[in-house]
């Protein structure tokens, strides 16, 4: 780069260990851009919508939030939820806000194992394991149509009705962007999952696409399996796992499985992303907002840092996403471990241990 490129960054920290994870996050991408030769900076902006902000306000962020948000490079979000805000108004209210909002329809959730990291799963080569999960994340069961009604007919007899939402536009980019991902790795295989023996309409509907569209694609091997029984494979086969593409509900299930096999959700690492680049994507850690842990320094940050890594890759700067991610390979191999993983350190001083393996590998 000869002229540096500031990149806009929107930062919502959030609830609970939220905030403490995007701080170490922040810190590594600062120490990357005063690494760069003066290639690139970030200009952080903070939000603080969430929970607290509920109580105060009676919504989860302002109410031109989306229209604040949309001209920024990348979203950096860090959790939501709080014990004195219903999850459903707390989800609803800021992070599927901006995931609808923003049509970030592709949710991109690795699986990795961590060397010295302790694996849950009984398999002779654990860290050759490494597949991601990528979910569709607009419609599904997650679109939101349905409601509550007959409250007046007394208690008991009211009645909720949640329609899941399948589109063949939206079953087909979805997919098609999973295909496009097993030819950028090693391994070219897609493994489509759903529950079409009971699910007879919507996900049905799916594996139609899903046929149609692997067609065009006669160079990436292909497998599909109904929902439960991918479950028992995640755990008894991780070795048959390359790419998986699932609807909404059943990959943020099958991705939260794969990093609690991998050792826990505080490694785990996500995007939303809007491929089409009309809004800003969003970048976050797929663990909650742990209140009972929050304050005490001890919340796991490598899923926030890793979140940060996969923003470095879609804003253009993939060398220095790869280094993050060794980074946090040679951090864990060294024994610097979380009390979630197995070990002793703190928040504060897992992010240093991985600056200080970041620093070695950053060109001068």
């Amino acid at each position: 780069m000869s002229q540096q490129k500031t990149f806009k960054i929107a930062v919502i920290p959030g609830d609970g260990i939220g905030k403490e994870v995007i701080n170490e996050g922040v810190r590594v991408l600062d120490h990357l851009a005063e690494q760069s030769n003066n290639q690139f900076s970030f200009d952080f902006d903070y939000f603080p919508w969430g929970c607290e902000y509920y109580l105060e306000n009676g919504r989860m962020m302002a109410e031109d939030g989306l229209e604040t948000l949309k001209d920024y490079d990348a979203i950096y979000f860090g959790a939501v939820g709080f014990p004195n805000v219903p999850d459903h108004i707390s989800l609803w209210g800021l992070r599927i806000a901006i995931c609808q909002g923003f049509d970030q329809w592709a949710n991109i959730r690795p699986v990795e194992f961590l060397p010295g990291v302790e694996s849950k799963l009984n398999h002779p080569d654990v860290e050759s394991l490494n597949w991601v999960l990528i979910r569709e994340n607009s419609e599904g069961e997650y679109s939101g149509v349905g409601g509550r009604n007959f409250t007046g007919r007394g208690e008991g007899n009211e009645v909720a009705v949640q329609s899941s939402l399948f589109t063949e536009k939206g079953c087909e980019r979805v997919i098609r962007y999973a295909f496009e991902t097993a030819r950028k790795r090693k391994r070219k295989k897609v493994t489509s999952v759903t529950k079409s023996n009971a699910q007879q309409y919507g996900m049905v509907l799916w594996d139609d696409v899903f046929k149609r569209v692997s067609k065009e694609y006669p160079d990436v091997e292909t497998d599909q399996w109904l929902v439960d029984a991918m479950a028992a494979h995640f755990v008894l086969h991780p070795e048959d796992l390359e790419v998986v593409v699932a609807s909404n509900l059943l990959a943020d299930i099958l991705s939260d499985l794969g990093s609690a096999l991998a050792g826990s959700l505080g490694i785990a690492a996500s995007a939303n992303l809007n491929p089409d680049r009309r809004y800003p994507s969003m970048f976050e850690s797929v663990h909650g907002s742990a209140p009972d842990i929050a304050g005490k320094g001890i919340a796991n940050p490598i899923g926030a840092i890793g979140s940060a890594a996969l923003m470095l890759d879609h804003l253009g700067l993939k060398e220095e996403a790869n280094q993050v991610n060794e980074a946090i390979k040679k951090a864990t191999g060294s024994g610097a471990l979380t009390i979630d993983i197995g070990g002793n350190t703190t928040t504060k001083e897992m992010a240093d241990s991985i600056i200080e393996n970041l620093h070695s590998n950053v060109k001068q």
